[in-house]
């Protein structure tokens, strides 16, 4: 609890030091990371003001063993670096499905899951409309978590933005 407390003053405090930068008005591309075993995310960006925006990744698998899905919506504040480098952090949800069969036993195991993340990351604008970003995203289990309690996702990210 004392991380996350220190981790909402340090973004407030760095909030109020920075200026924003000019996101752009969509960019849609994949977050490819750890992610709970998702491996990778459909990501779509939207403005939502000069400042900030609005993140929605649906992650999909389908294995042998295992199917799920994760939708996450993350509402973040865009600050620039230098020039096209940018950093940002936000916050928001996660909701998912998941079922689980156990390759050496008949153990099924299956539910629903709602998590709460918090996002920090990195990203270059280049001067073609690609955005390539890395970010961290832990995610607090709150409702039945797909895995344990918590879960640390790193991942980088390929969009277009258009």
């Amino acid at each position: 609890m004392r991380k996350l407390l220190f981790t909402t003053i340090l973004i407030a405090g760095f909030v109020c030091q920075t200026k924003a930068q000019e996101i752009s008005k969509h960019a849609l591309g994949f977050r490819l990371g750890d992610n709970d075993g998702f491996g990778g995310e459909i990501s779509y960006q939207t403005k939502l003001n000069t400042k900030n925006r609005l993140e929605i990744d649906l992650g999909l698998r389908n294995t042998k063993y295992r199917n799920a899905w994760k939708l996450s919506g993350i509402y973040q504040w865009v600050w620039n670096i230098d020039g096209g480098f940018n950093w940002y952090a936000g916050f928001g949800a996660g909701i998912g499905t998941w079922n689980h069969k156990d390759k050496y036993k008949d153990d099924f195991d299956d539910g629903l899951f709602v998590n709460g993340d918090g996002n920090i990351g990195i990203e270059y604008n280049f001067d073609i409309p690609l955005l390539v970003s890395i970010d961290f995203r832990p995610e607090f289990g709150i409702v039945n978590n797909y895995g344990d309690n918590l879960d640390f996702d790193l991942a980088l990210s390929l969009r277009y933005q258009f």
